[in-house]
């Protein structure tokens, strides 16, 4: 704060202090562009492990035949991710595998940045020292903007650089232009929803409150997608969503850049709309009424407990409502998806040796996303606790009679529970959609693999409350470090061949492979008890600091 302070008091003559009218890009820019390198760097290594996944699995022309087969008419699978075109070739299978789901992801990660870094910095009131001087506010919505784009610009740059570099390969043969255009088209996600969260965060009152109306955006788009790719007579809804121009772009297969007029008309529509909503509203309003009333405040819960649940209800709600879903799609595809392992002698030759075959082998293998899904609902739970220190709320609740032991130990109970019966709930919604489907799969089994995919998410939940206990302030950093580090170790490592020993440092190669394998209840209790005493620890450590702001 002292040094933002110090960039406010700049002047013309103050030597060689840079001035304080771009402070606001330079600060967005530094901030996103941090994010968008590594993110970047996480697409781009995605990207080559589904280019390479493929180069090694299907080598023949039969098993390529039979994934088109399989695939390339699925209705189903097709709603979920796309249509399957060309995909019996490396780039029509990389382009199927990766295009929506990063999209998807950069659009996560656009509406968190976008709704942060304008209504976020807002809310906390870093941009009241900048408005006080020569800044208004439309030039602080116009500074911002260009920051986000700058983040923007970083995460194209370091997945095409992967991208590119990764289709000189032999094996995969994907010329340097169609992987630019390929990772734009990857990263068209993240530009229109940092756009989206921008707006959004002038629209609402809070960070919470742009940040779910940014993400209603996205779910309406994916699921007018879903329509869209669900029957051809539908396929024009395509035109309708920002998520299916993207899929219009067909990069890989058959180009249509066309399809990039919407999406730029979009991002510059929602930039003007963002700067001009901005200089008509006060510091700290939204343009949107707030509804609140004082009968309604007076019936707020008072409990840690009961706030915490009743600020996060929606949040929950939606993940668990993400979860069903997915675990019904999930299972609704495993028959074929069985199938499809079949036709891979390496790995029919393993799930061999394991006894399985079909639906389950399949299962074993997709929950893994499952699980990270479950990892970012913990990284949800540490974040939100560390917002309430933050932001001030904790203060307030212990100057009555709860303890600091009460708050955390709270906390932690409920980050618990959420994740078990979030994987719980994976469980029995993939057998639901599996049983849909005529696949011969056992509810306890399920059941079983529900609970194997939480323990990674109590190893980095745990992780996450002693960093809170510690470090406070780097609490998203070290635990979106951790998930992604988990994963990437599980994904590329297993790709390349990485030693076993780094390979042990994922808690995700550490669970088994349910219900394909029998849960090993063992090594899940290992890493239960290191997350429990991390945890433990954390509530120690956390009751000997200070509260600390932003």
């Amino acid at each position: 704060m002292r040094a933002l302070h110090s960039n406010v008091s700049a002047r013309r003559g103050a030597g060689n202090e840079r001035p304080s009218s771009t402070v606001i890009a330079r600060i967005t820019a530094r901030k996103s562009g941090r994010a968008g390198v590594g993110w970047g760097v996480v697409f781009g290594l995605y990207v080559a492990t589904q280019a390479f996944a493929f180069a090694t699995s299907y080598k023949t022309p039969a098993a390529r035949h039979l994934l088109v087969v399989e695939f390339a008419h699925n209705t189903g699978i097709s709603a979920l991710v796309g249509p399957a075109n060309n995909i019996g070739t490396v780039p029509g299978f990389t382009a199927w595998k990766c295009l929506t789901v990063l999209a998807i992801i950069g659009a996560v990660w656009g509406i968190l940045t976008g709704t942060k870094l304008t209504r976020g910095e807002e809310d906390a009131g870093r941009w009241e020292l900048l408005l006080v001087g020569p800044v208004t506010r439309r030039s602080a919505a116009q500074q911002a903007l260009l920051g986000l784009g700058a983040g923007a610009l970083a995460l194209f740059v370091s997945s095409a650089l992967i991208t590119a570099a990764v289709g000189r390969s032999s094996k995969v043969g994907i010329g340097t232009g169609a992987a630019l255009y390929f990772t734009l088209a990857v990263v068209s996600g993240a530009i229109m929803f940092l756009a989206v969260g921008a707006l959004c965060g002038q629209l609402a009152t809070s960070r919470r409150q742009a940040a779910g109306f940014a993400s209603a955006i996205l779910g309406a788009s994916y699921a007018l997608r879903m329509v869209a790719d669900s029957g051809s007579d539908l396929s024009w809804l395509r035109w309708v969503t920002p998520l299916g121009w993207i899929e219009e772009l067909q990069p890989l297969t058959r180009p249509r850049p066309f399809a990039l007029v919407p999406i730029t008309c979009l991002v510059i529509i929602l930039a003007g709309a963002t700067v001009s909503l901005a200089g008509r509203r006060d510091l700290g309003a939204g343009t949107l009424a707030d509804r609140s009333s004082l009968s309604s405040i007076r019936r707020l819960p008072t409990s840690p407990l009961g706030l915490t649940l009743y600020s996060s209800r929606s949040t929950l709600i939606a993940w668990a409502l993400s979860i069903v879903a997915y675990g019904l799609l999930l299972g609704s595809i495993a028959k074929s998806g069985g199938k499809i392992i079949t036709s891979s002698a390496s790995l029919r030759s393993v799930f061999a040796r394991l006894g399985v075959s079909g639906a389950e082998a399949y299962l074993g293998v997709a929950l893994l996303i499952m699980s990270v899904a479950l990892a970012f609902v913990a990284v949800g739970q540490v974040s939100a606790a560390r917002k309430e220190e933050s932001s001030g709320q904790l203060d307030n609740l212990l100057v009555r009679p709860f303890s600091r032991s009460t708050w955390i130990g709270e906390r932690i109970a409920l980050g618990v529970v959420v994740i078990v019966v979030g994987g719980l709930l994976a469980g029995v919604a993939t057998w639901l959609g599996a049983v849909s489907d005529h696949a011969h799969v056992h509810l306890t089994s399920m059941l079983g693999a529900g609970v194997n995919v939480c323990v990674p998410a109590l190893v980095v939940f745990g992780i996450g409350v002693l960093t809170l206990a510690i470090v406070p302030r780097f609490v998203s950093v070290v635990t979106y470090g951790l998930l992604a580090w988990f994963f990437l170790i599980e994904i590329v490592g297993g790709a390349v061949g990485v030693n076993h020993w780094i390979l042990d440092l994922s808690a995700f190669h550490q669970m088994s492979a349910a219900p394909a394998t029998p849960v090993d209840w063992t090594t899940n209790a290992v890493m239960a008890a290191i997350a429990l005493i991390a945890a433990g620890l954390g509530i120690e450590l956390f009751n000997l600091r200070d509260l600390k702001g932003e």
